[in-house]
């Protein structure tokens, strides 16, 4: 049996993945933005808006979304700038 993959609550924040809200034109003015990062232990931490909810009734087949978990929205330039620094394997 496949062990059940359990967060890191002392990996610390590494790097960014793409470039800011601020630098993408995302952030409306605002401090509170999407973000997307690496953690120390190679995990990644996303900022995002929480639809959970808002998409509970809409899930593909087969997808759910666990009680301690959420559903998070980011804009898609965002995951178009961070590509160029998510590995491929």
């Amino acid at each position: 049996m496949v062990a059940q993959w359990e967060v890191d609550r002392a990996a610390t924040f590494a790097r960014r993945l793409g470039r800011s809200a601020a630098e993408l034109g995302e952030s409306g003015g605002t401090t509170t933005c999407p973000d997307i990062w690496e953690l120390s232990n190679g995990d990644i931490a996303v900022i995002g808006r929480d639809l959970t909810a808002h998409y509970a009734g809409r899930l593909p087949s087969g997808v759910s979304v666990g009680d301690d978990e959420r559903l998070v929205v980011l804009p898609r330039s965002m995951i178009i700038a961070a590509k160029p620094d998510i590995p491929n394997a």
